[in-house]
């Protein structure tokens, strides 16, 4: 296995720089999409975070609304720590078994994690950063996700700074343009990747 991490900030574009490299034959194991199955219906994490901040966090269809849960969280550190506690140890369970499931192959395993620079992961081969320019994200996650722009801001605050993450990185991608420059730069960084040593 090859293991490569993957970040950017909130609206950096990181979910479709992990598409094209996925496109290209890694495997991605993606944390904000386990963080929504384990918040789905029915799971334990769901029940804990019902039981903690209410039946408020639940929409009409009967599923989180993830807005609400936001309201509440990035207002009060206190709820904020409580809402980690409970979803941090599953996601981070089901990435270890997921990472466990490919460790004998000789598959590109992209582990695309927004905190990734926060957890000090030191088993990569490589790092890889999603970079743009923070009003270009907030206008992103406005017209496109439907964000609040004071909550786009507030998210952001809560990341490490875009210079410390960009530190930390061993290619930057430059997500203020058009696909085309991304398509570009992706197939650059899969060449990189490929003459990349197995991680250990």
């Amino acid at each position: 296995m090859l293991l490569v991490g993957l970040t950017g900030g909130i609206g950096s574009g990181k979910s479709t720089v992990s598409a094209r490299l996925a496109a290209h034959g890694a495997v991605v194991i993606d944390a904000d999409a386990i963080v929504r199955e384990v918040q789905a219906p029915g799971q334990p994490v769901f029940e804990a975070m019902v039981d903690r901040f209410g039946p408020a966090i639940v929409a009409a269809d009967g599923t989180l609304d993830r807005q609400a849960v936001a309201d509440v969280v990035f207002t009060d550190a206190d709820a904020l720590a409580d809402l980690n506690a409970l979803v941090h140890p599953a996601v981070s369970g089901e990435i270890v078994n997921r990472l466990a499931a490919e460790a004998e192959t000789d598959h590109v395993v992209v582990l695309d994690v927004p905190l990734l620079v926060e957890s000090g992961r030191s088993d990569l081969a490589g790092m890889i950063v999603v970079d743009v320019d923070p009003e270009i994200a907030v206008a992103r996650l406005v017209a496109h996700r439907g964000f609040r722009e004071d909550d786009a801001r507030a998210r952001m605050a809560r990341q490490v700074s875009r210079e410390e993450r960009v530190s930390k990185a061993d290619v930057v991608i430059d997500n203020s343009g058009t696909v085309a420059d991304l398509d570009e730069q992706i197939d650059r960084v899969w060449a990189w990747i490929r003459q990349l040593p197995p991680s250990t």
